[in-house]
């Protein structure tokens, strides 16, 4: 029911928002808007240390800009590898977040888009899985469900009940057992000039 008047609200409110790429200079919006939407500490939680000096995976990081440019929300998909599958190779997968939106504009179905624009991108990527920690009653309409992840567990505390994944490929996860590591990029640091 819910997806249905997601739909009705976003077919009938006027076009407010635009969903594109993220930019180096979204940065510190981006930051900003985080920290009003989930509070300072959301970089203390179990996912957080899957994202820690990583890059996003590429092309997956998304935001909603309003009429006038400005930063309203964002989400990041991460490159991970979701366990391993019965022959023990690892399993590539995506892990998803934040997902948040300004709370200014909530109500304007700016998360399903971004949800939905995340979503496909992935697949267009050829990217296999999708994994997050969240309120299952809200992902469950984009195709989020916790048997997909019953084997697989977070570094660090989570709840069972909220650790969630799409497939993108069917049987993608199937026979997937163990812990979520990262496997995306790392993120470099300029060199540091010495003093002369």
């Amino acid at each position: 029911m819910a997806a249905v008047l997601d739909s009705v609200r976003a077919f009938f409110a006027p076009s407010t928002f635009t969903i594109d790429l993220e930019n180096a200079g979204d940065v510190v919006a981006r930051e900003s808007l985080l920290d009003r939407a989930m509070g300072t500490g959301r970089t203390k939680k179990s996912s957080e240390k899957l994202r820690r000096g990583r890059v996003p995976a590429e092309g997956l990081a998304l935001v909603a800009r309003d009429r006038s440019g400005h930063v309203i929300g964002t989400v990041r998909l991460w490159n991970i590898e979701a366990g391993v599958d019965r022959e023990t190779h690892p399993v590539d997968a995506l892990l998803l977040g934040p997902l948040a939106v300004d709370p200014a504009h909530e109500g304007k179905g700016i998360g399903s888009a971004l949800m939905r624009a995340a979503i496909m991108e992935a697949k267009k990527h050829g990217h296999g899985a999708i994994m997050l920690v969240g309120d299952a009653s809200y992902y469950e309409r984009f195709g989020f469900f916790a048997d997909k992840a019953r084997h697989l567990i977070m570094p660090g505390p989570f709840e069972r009940s909220r650790f969630l994944a799409l497939e993108l490929k069917d049987g993608w996860l199937d026979g997937a057992v163990g812990l979520l590591v990262a496997s995306g990029r790392q993120l470099t640091r300029p060199p540091m000039s010495r003093a002369a």
